[in-house]
């Protein structure tokens, strides 16, 4: 038997009901959208105009920019116009759009992690076969599988919580349409489909983790058997930016999508969920770009040039 849907749109309830608090957190979020884009975007056309940046890791971290901006722009904008006008309508099918790009670009960011930290792995470890290893081709494939797989995935969960039935409340506990929030209302038995959602989603985050861990994990055993003192300083603080926005990235996605949607206190949810939309996008160009000697370079470059 086919399920039955009478929900036509729902109502996202957005971050706060305290009228006092929207304006302040509306500009609180508009210049953090403003610095992730300008950040986001600068480093790709930074990336583009730099020949000395035309090498592995920084294709990765351009694919890495354009994906944190694409999932920023999926989720933050909704965020603003529900702080402006209170409780925001969003049809059914915008809903699941929302949720299908979100999801897409969240698990491109996965998949981008793990073959940033295989890229590292391989110039750490393997310095002498790296330019033989992670050849153009390489790159691109690797970069492609990461969008196909994740789109392949977002696909999976969009049309695993839209299978289900929506036909009492309508209330969505969130300021955008996350899998958890709108997997709540549903009224019918959604047991199974949350079981299989957890599956899949814990297949998609610990492949991905085993791959960083046990790059990360060779990384250091190569670090310990350096002599130079130089070289332990660049390659742990180059381990360290990373863990930091790993860290951050899944522990946040684990503790969203590995537990039933009965199990998730929205309001905690909702602070949660402001990490991962809104605060690792903006972060990201800094913790793994700005720190970097070769970028610092190539924007005074940049700003000499246009002098």
């Amino acid at each position: 038997m086919g399920n039955r849907t009478d929900v036509t749109e729902f109502i996202l309830l957005g971050l706060t009901d305290d009228p006092d608090l929207r304006a302040p957190l509306f500009v609180t979020f508009l210049l953090i959208y403003a610095m992730t884009v300008i950040g986001n975007l600068g480093m790709i056309l930074l990336i583009l105009l730099d020949s000395r940046l035309h090498t592995p890791m920084y294709f990765f971290l351009g694919n890495l920019s354009l994906v944190d901006f694409c999932y920023s722009s999926a989720v933050t904008p909704t965020v603003m116009a529900g702080l402006l006008v209170g409780d925001q309508a969003i049809s059914y099918d915008a809903c699941a759009a929302q949720m299908f790009f979100f999801t897409a670009f969240a698990t491109v960011e996965n998949f981008l992690l793990a073959s940033m930290a295989y890229d590292r792995y391989a110039a750490v470890c393997k310095p002498l076969h790296y330019t033989a290893t992670m050849t153009p081709r390489v790159c691109a494939c690797l970069t492609s599988g990461c969008y196909a797989c994740a789109f392949l995935s977002a696909s999976f969960y969009t049309g695993n919580a839209f299978s289900l039935c929506y036909c009492q409340s309508n209330v969505i506990h969130h300021f955008f349409c996350d899998i958890p929030a709108v997997m709540a209302l549903s009224c019918s038995d959604r047991l199974q489909h949350e079981l299989v959602l957890i599956d899949v989603a814990s297949f998609v985050i610990l492949l991905a983790l085993s791959v960083i861990l046990l790059s990360y994990a060779m990384i250091f055993i190569t670090i310990l058997k350096m002599r130079s003192g130089a070289g332990h300083g660049k390659a742990v603080s180059t381990c360290a930016s990373h863990f930091t926005a790993v860290s951050i990235f899944y522990g946040t996605t684990i503790f969203m999508y590995l537990q039933p949607s009965s199990h998730h206190a929205m309001d905690t949810d909702k602070m949660a969920s402001v990490f991962y939309t809104v605060v690792i996008p903006l972060l990201n160009p800094v913790v793994y770009s700005l720190r970097n000697k070769e970028v610092k370079c190539a924007v005074m470059k940049l700003i000499l040039k246009a002098k």
